[in-house]
This record gives C-alpha cells, sequence and structure tokens, in this order.
C-alpha cells in the first residue's frame, strides 16, 4: 500500500499537533504501508506573512510574496520532519522545488505542470518519509510560485498522481462530507462514499472542505481521496468514481452559498450577441458570472439577470452601469442579500421528478425562487438570503437524508 497523507493548516497547528500528527504517519509506516506527507503552513501563518509584506509595501511584488509565503511550509515540514526522526523514522522536508513540482502560470495562482517524483519513491521504498511542502513549486525560471489558497490539497493529489499512491488521504479539522452544514441541519449524516461529479458540486457552492482543483485532478487520473480528521482516526468520506452497480439515493445532499449577489440590466436589445456584450466586460474585469437568466423579449428588448459572487457586486454595477449607457438599458438594479441552495446527487440520472419535489417544498415554506439552473446531477435555485436555513432543513428532511437515531 502507498499513501500519500496531506495535513493542513489544523493539523500542524502546534508543536503539540505537529507530534499528534507524527503519530498518524508512524501508525500508517507500522500497517506496512509506504508514506510520503504534503503538509500546509500553520493555522494562520500564511496571513500572517501577508500582512508582513502589506505593511512592508502596499504593493509586494507577486514574486517576493511567492517567496515569502512559501516559508510558511517549509516550517511545517521541517518540524514534522523533525518529530518523525525523534520517533526513529527516517524523514527528510523537501520544498516544492526539491520534491519536483514544476509550475507554469503567474505567481500566486501557478499550475502544476510536472511532479518529478522518482526520488521520492526510491525514499519510500525504503521505508523513509518524504515530508513535501504543499500549495507551491517552482516555475521554469527556478522561481518559487504558489498555488493560491488551497493548494496544498493540490499538490497532495498531484503527488500521489506521480508516485502511484493507492490512496491521497486528507487530514483536517472535519471528519467527511456531511449530507448538509450539521451547523444548520445537526441530523446530517456523514456520507461514507461521494463521487467526484458530487464532489465538486459541493465544492463550487462553497463547501471549503475540499479544493476544486484538488477533486478535478483526482477525477481526471482516478486517484481516490480519502478526507477524514487527524484529530481521530475513524473512517472518513472517501472521493472516488461513481459505482454504476450501487443503487442511489434522489440526491446525496443539499448544500447553500450565501457568497452571492443578483444583478440585472433592463431594456437591452434582443438580438444575437447582446449576452456576449454584457458579460465579456464582466469577464474582463476577472468576475465569476454563475446562475444566468435572459427574459422573454418584449417589443424587440430584452433583460438579463445573473448571479456573482458577493465581494464583486460593487464592481459588477459599475461595470454594467458603464455598458448601459453603451446600450441605451432602461435599468440596472442588483441585489446582495439572495443565496444558493442546491440539491446534488447522481441518483437524479434514474428518478424523475426531483426538481419538481424541490420546488413544493419550498412553496410549502413560503420561499420564492427567484432564478432556477440544472445540470444532469444538480438543481440550484436563487432565493431570499434569510430563508436559507429554513430551506435547507426543510429539503434536507423531505430527501430523507437525516442520519439514523
Amino acid at each position: 500500500m502507498r499513501i500519500v497523507q496531506k495535513f493542513g493548516g489544523t493539523s500542524v497547528g502546534s508543536i503539540e499537533r505537529i507530534r499528534e500528527t507524527a503519530k498518524i504517519v508512524c501508525k500508517e509506516l507500522e500497517a506496512g504501508s509506504e508514506v510520503a506527507v504534503v503538509v500546509s503552513a500553520m493555522s494562520g501563518e500564511t496571513n500572517r506573512l501577508l500582512a508582513l509584506a502589506n505593511d512592508m509595501s502596499s504593493c509586494p511584488t507577486p514574486r517576493e510574496v511567492d517567496a515569502l509565503v512559501a516559508t510558511g511550509e517549509q516550517v511545517s515540514a521541517a518540524l514534522l520532519a523533525i518529530e518523525l526522526n525523534n520517533l526513529g523514522v527516517k524523514a527528510y522536508s523537501f520544498s516544492g522545488g526539491q520534491a519536483g513540482f514544476k509550475t507554469e502560470g503567474n505567481h500566486s495562482r501557478a499550475r502544476i505542470r510536472d511532479v518529478q517524483s522518482d526520488h521520492l519513491i526510491t525514499l519510500m521504498q525504503k521505508g523513509e518519509v518524504p515530508v513535501v511542502t504543499g500549495f507551491q513549486g517552482i516555475n521554469e525560471l527556478g522561481h518559487v510560485t504558489t498555488l493560491g489558497r488551497g493548494g496544498s490539497d493540490t499538490s497532495a493529489v498531484a503527488l500521489a498522481v506521480a508516485v502511484k499512491a493507492d490512496v491521497c488521504d486528507i487530514y483536517t479539522d472535519v471528519d467527511g462530507i456531511y449530507t448538509t452544514d450539521p451547523r444548520i441541519e445537526p441530523k446530517a449524516r456523514k456520507m461514507d462514499n461521494i463521487s467526484y461529479e458530487e464532489m465538486l458540486e459541493f465544492a463550487s457552492l462553497g463547501a471549503k472542505v475540499l479544493q476544486t482543483r484538488s477533486v478535478e485532478l483526482g477525477m481526471r487520473y482516478n486517484m481516490p481521496i480519502h478526507l477524514r480528521s487527524s484529530f481521530n482516526l475513524i473512517e472518513g468520506t472517501r472521493v472516488s468514481r461513481e459505482d454504476s452497480n450501487m443503487e442511489r439515493a434522489e440526491i446525496s445532499g443539499v448544500a447553500y452559498n450565501r457568497d452571492e449577489a443578483k444583478v440585472t440590466i433592463k431594456g437591452i436589445p434582443d438580438q444575437p450577441g447582446i449576452a456576449a456584450s454584457v458579460l465579456g466586460p464582466v469577464a474582463q474585469a476577472d468576475i465569476n458570472v454563475d446562475v444566468i437568466v435572459q427574459n422573454i423579449s418584449e417589443d424587440g428588448l430584452t433583460d438579463l439577470t445573473f448571479t456573482v459572487p458577493r465581494n464583486d457586486y460593487a464592481a459588477t454595477l459599475e461595470v454594467l452601469n458603464a455598458l448601459s449607457q453603451e446600450l441605451n438599458a432602461r435599468q440596472v438594479s442588483g441585489d446582495d442579500k439572495v443565496a444558493k441552495i442546491s440539491i446534488i446527487g447522481v441518483g437524479m440520472r434514474s428518478h424523475s421528478g426531483v426538481a419538481r419535489k424541490m420546488f413544493e417544498v419550498l412553496a410549502k415554506e413560503n420561499i420564492n425562487i427567484q432564478m432556477i439552473t440544472t445540470s444532469e446531477i444538480k438543481v440550484t435555485v436563487v432565493i431570499e438570503e434569510k430563508y436559507v436555513e429554513l430551506a435547507v432543513r426543510s429539503l434536507h428532511e423531505a430527501f430523507g437524508l437525516e442520519a439514523e437515531a
């Protein structure tokens, strides 16, 4: 068995936690596994380093910011390697570049191009443990680059693929993926298994337990991911390909995202290319658009409504107000007090009436649906933010997702 273990910031957040993490690594070695480890920076360390850079300059150069924040993972890796050696395990810390991570793209949001890992495999085969810094690599110029927030998950899955691991264990402060947020619905149930597709939908809707790019990478190379807690050693949730032989429930879970705003540009010409004329400038402003609705044309004019991340709301209105003069639009309006609610599940492919059931549940609770979008395994609605908790609990109960008593 060959395993890559990834430990997040809470798992290495203190000397005490690093010692506990080292015990988890040792337990896997004692079971006969070959192990490589990927670590994040200690909790809060990346923010501390970024604050130092901003104190030094109002506009620090991206290259130096990457060089600075990459040190956070180097501290975690070295401390964990020291503790493993204290426990009698030969371990070596490696920066992303030393581990063989080759990247491309811009600083702070680079992408992994290749992982040259033969030297790490050699160590693993000898029972030794490479401890690799997540979140970073080196580009074609030899400069340190970082992968963006959550990049350590992506580093771990990429390393697991490179060393031909059997599984990538992602250790965090939660013990798995739940059918919905347990803070809203205490009856939420931990899922034993979830498909890559479902996990991507959960991640895209604000579930922070796994970084989207890591799931995409796992799906592309069929690398199983096991999300589990470093605070207990119980089984977590396994993310893998859908089991075609398994009978699936209507839906797997209910997700929500409060980080939403809705904008509308009214009375624009209903002609080919009008959506591109509106959404193109929004994209050029580096604003991601999600749910889109175009109304039926009246008198040769139409309305276009779409959602954006809430922190891009003001910037989006600015873009649309500038466009409204160019397009002779009647009005630009918006609402930053909306939220998205989604039901997700590959079982939708074989169950009819799922969307209708969702709409009936929300109607019974007198929750108005403002926008709707669907995919093969997801139905998403936009509602007033104040109804989020009621909507989540009602849908969770209606689709029978509660944990067994």
